[in-house]
């Protein structure tokens, strides 16, 4: 065989291997189609991802396997995969469809932003591409409300923030009022304390002076009883005067005596009866 003979039979072999290849990758395909068909999503992305490893450059097999992640709820993953075809499509129309379920993937995971901008995307190479103007309003519109919420939450807790330090304030001012109110306590206690050592200490000075009265008047009154008592000069005193009575009595006992034994040895049978 010459070398012309060897080239066409390479060719022939290659396009036999190649044809095999797209039949077993549509066959892949195919299968994987029904599984989703079936919403057993999961087997479906086994089957399209058996179909890129025939042919790595599947856009069909790209293309369904990125809607199984979809359908999974693996969004992040499914947007990923849509990003990858985008270097093989062929076509704005291929590159419109493509944006438009990287906008789809990307809204459910609440990219908002990302999700609008590939909306946009999908719109510029089809124009006419209507499901994708109506997510694009769809996904400004949750944008708007998401921002107008955050800005509520925000606002709230900017009020609540503002409420804190305001209470924060309050009990400042209560807490310096009480401090004073104590302050104005312990003045008025210390006030008191000291007025009632004034009383007591001028209580002592009274009682001090009353005693000293008292003493001033005891001692007068003993000097009164000392002139009452003591003889006026050719007096006798009181106890001159009762020892003199005394001996007198003792006299006149003895006088009385002698005279009634005088008057029994003069008369001795008349007993004279004292009444």
């Amino acid at each position: 065989m010459n070398k012309s003979g060897y080239i066409i039979w390479a060719i022939a072999f290659l396009f036999a291997c190649t044809s095999v290849s797209a039949q077993q990758e549509k066959k892949l395909v195919i299968e994987g189609n029904n599984q989703y068909e079936k919403q057993t999503y999961v087997e479906a992305e086994q089957q399209y991802r058996k179909a890129l490893s025939v042919n790595p450059n599947s856009f069909s097999g790209g293309f369904n396997l990125g809607d199984a992640l979809y359908r999974q709820e693996k969004f992040e993953e499914a947007a990923e995969q849509f990003g990858s075809l985008l270097p093989k499509a062929s076509s704005a129309e291929d590159k419109s469809k493509i944006y438009h379920n990287i906008g789809n993937s990307l809204l459910k995971a609440e990219k908002l932003e990302e999700s609008i901008d590939a909306y946009k995307n999908a719109l510029r190479n089809n124009p006419s591409d209507e499901d994708a103007r109506y997510n694009l309003a769809y996904a400004k519109r949750l944008l708007e409300q998401q921002e107008q919420e955050e800005k509520e939450d925000e606002d709230k807790e900017d009020e609540d923030k503002e409420n804190e330090d305001k209470k924060d304030e309050d009990k400042k001012d209560d807490k310096g009022d009480k401090d004073e109110d104590k302050k104005d306590d312990q003045d008025k206690e210390d006030k008191d304390d000291k007025k009632d050592d004034q009383d007591k200490e001028n209580e002592d000075k009274q009682d001090e002076k009353d005693k000293e009265k008292q003493e001033n008047e005891k001692d007068k009154g003993e000097e009164g009883d000392e002139e009452k008592q003591a003889p006026k000069p050719g007096e006798l005193s009181k106890e001159d005067a009762q020892r003199l009575l005394e001996a007198l009595n003792n006299d006149d006992k003895r006088l009385q005596q002698q005279l009634n034994n005088q008057r029994i040895k003069a008369n001795p049978r008349n007993i004279e009866k004292d009444w």
